[in-house]
């Protein structure tokens, strides 16, 4: 089990990001994590969320579901393995 970071930077079309903000928010409310941190970048431009996933196949197959990602709202995105 591994803490895996997910920094993402939204698109610009605001109105795009509104219209799916609530959907992102509901499916990482939803998942299960025994890790999860999330919070959004204080210029709005994107977020960071670390999550907590048997191995970096699985932390990807969870971001991929993310419907800021599938709805093409985020624009860059990195997904990182964290060692603390």
């Amino acid at each position: 089990m591994g803490i895996y970071i997910f920094i993402y930077f939204l698109g610009d079309d605001i109105d795009k990001v509104k219209e799916n903000l609530g959907q992102h928010v509901n499916y990482w409310k939803e998942q299960k994590f025994d890790y999860y941190k999330n919070g959004p970048f204080a210029d709005k431009t994107g977020g960071l969320i670390m999550f907590s996933a048997e191995s970096h196949e699985k932390a990807q197959q969870v971001i991929s579901r993310d419907p800021l990602l599938t709805e093409k709202v985020i624009k860059q995105f990195l997904l990182k393995e964290w060692i603390s």
